[in-house]
């Protein structure tokens, strides 16, 4: 009876961690969109780089946390996140077809990135 409910936990676990994952996607998203938009400079060309870029961007920021223990946010980590953040932004041009940023760009929009996120509701770390 003890298995049953310990397989319960952890599937319930996965299906927390795939929603959050979902839901910083989504969230990632939105906050691209917003920063593309008010960034000169940083363009994504149509729906299909914008999900595209929120992977990358997501994968990304997992793997820095998951190796280094910091957030690329521009509010994560003071200077240090400022600057993954603006790296971040800027190398995602490299995988993703459709999306353009120059280096002026992605400081600027590390900083637009941050205060949107900033005020967006719910968490966002995973």
């Amino acid at each position: 009876m003890s298995d049953d409910g310990s397989n319960i936990r952890s599937e319930n676990n996965t299906g927390t961690t795939v929603g959050q994952i979902l839901g910083r996607l989504v969230t990632a998203a939105i906050v691209l969109a917003i920063t593309a938009f008010f960034t000169p400079g940083f363009s994504i060309n149509n729906i299909w780089s914008l999900a595209i870029a929120a992977i990358v961007l997501t994968i990304m920021d997992y793997l820095i946390v998951k190796f280094t223990g910091l957030h690329a946010s521009p509010f994560g980590k003071g200077f240090v996140g400022f600057v993954l953040a603006v790296a971040v932004l800027y190398l995602t041009q490299y995988f993703v077809a459709g999306y353009s940023i120059s280096w002026i760009a992605s400081i600027i929009g590390a900083l637009v990135y941050g205060v949107v996120d900033y005020f967006l509701p719910g968490s966002q770390q995973m």
